[in-house]
């Protein structure tokens, strides 16, 4: 059978959040996670490429356990490619979080992935006994880690903050060879220049302002990848934004905006961010901003547009939570992502 390369990967990414939807009704946790499920299954019939689950530690978000709804969801499905988006690796085992995602890429038999960063969420540092004040130095030696895990089968290496492995076997081995794994970032240079050293792929989260404005931060990306000698054919950038697709632009932004108000007012109640309001929100919605909201051909201009914009890009995915739409109106927009985004998008 021959397989027909994509011009850019589409896909979904989830925090299996139950913020109430519009009307302010929330879902059992119960009927988010059955509703996930449901949504990944469709994205995979729908010929989406990829499917990523979130790591928080709230009462409104379920993915806490990422793996193990990625492992329900590989039961269920043929194609998709199941990732995390991202994993909290500063609060984590490397070994566990290998083991984990080792077995997710046996059970779906190589459509296992992950994306690794430092989290812009904080809780799993002290809920895992962590200081906040190590984030940056944990995540570097944890990556090291990761990276030589996924390298050798026996493994000698020591650190900081983990006990030493001294010619140890890690188990089971994954499918695929190298496991893929993603650096995860937001708009930190060194970051993003961390990546292109080690030879990572890219998976850019932009959430709001001018998409172009992260333009510099991808050349970095590319100039550090270029020192470091790596191939120019496996670079990787994928783009990671909140999104969603109706029929018509009306429906998209009636669907979309009350939800998203919501949970941007409380959540940037906490981090110190201005109040959404509407004039902010139509902002987004132009040319330039980052908000990935519309009829499936406003959106499918836009992503190109974005693409072109950060200097191509090899995946996007939309992140579709943080509105807390009702589910009958995520699966369609799921289905319009995959039967009219991705069509345009690689015809």
């Amino acid at each position: 059978m021959t397989t027909i390369k994509k011009l850019m990967e589409i896909g979904i990414d989830s925090f299996a959040a139950s913020f109430g939807d519009a009307e302010h009704k929330i879902e059992s946790s119960e009927e988010a996670i059955a509703n996930l499920l449901d949504r990944i299954e469709l994205a995979d019939k729908v010929g989406l490429d990829v499917f990523g689950i979130g790591e928080h530690h709230r009462k409104e978000m379920l993915d806490s356990a990422p793996v193990v709804i990625l492992a329900a969801a590989a039961a269920r499905t043929k194609r998709i490619r199941l990732t995390s988006a991202v994993t909290v690796l500063s609060a984590a085992d490397p070994v566990r979080v290998f083991q984990n995602f080792a077995t997710l890429d046996l059970i779906s038999k190589g459509r296992a992935e992950m994306v690794v960063g430092r989290g812009s969420s904080i809780e799993a540092f002290p809920l895992f006994g962590f200081r906040l004040d190590d984030y940056d130095e944990l995540f570097a030696e944890k990556l090291d880690l990761l990276l030589k895990i996924r390298e050798n089968e026996f493994v000698t290496w020591s650190g900081k903050f983990r006990p030493a492995l001294n010619n140890l076997p890690v188990y089971p081995r994954p499918l695929q060879k190298p496991f893929p794994i993603w650096l995860g970032v937001g708009g930190t240079p060194e970051s993003f220049v961390r990546a292109g050293a080690l030879g990572l792929p890219l998976m850019v989260a932009i959430i709001g302002g001018e998409t172009h404005h992260f333009r510099p931060l991808v050349d970095l990306y590319k100039e550090a990848w270029a020192k470091a000698g790596h191939s120019p054919e496996k670079l990787k950038v994928g783009l990671h934004s909140l999104g969603y697709v109706a029929n018509t632009t009306e429906e998209a932004i009636n669907d979309f905006y009350p939800g998203y108000a919501q949970t941007m007012n409380t959540v940037g109640r906490e981090r110190g961010w201005p109040m959404m309001t509407r004039q902010r929100f139509e902002a987004q919605l132009g040319p330039l901003g980052a908000l990935l909201v519309g009829n499936p051909d406003e959106v499918a201009e836009k992503i190109l547009r974005h693409g072109k914009a950060l200097g191509g890009i090899s995946r996007v995915t939309f992140q579709m939570d943080v509105a807390s739409t009702p589910n009958p109106k995520v699966l369609q927009a799921i289905e319009l992502i995959g039967s009219r985004i991705s069509p345009l998008i690689n015809k």
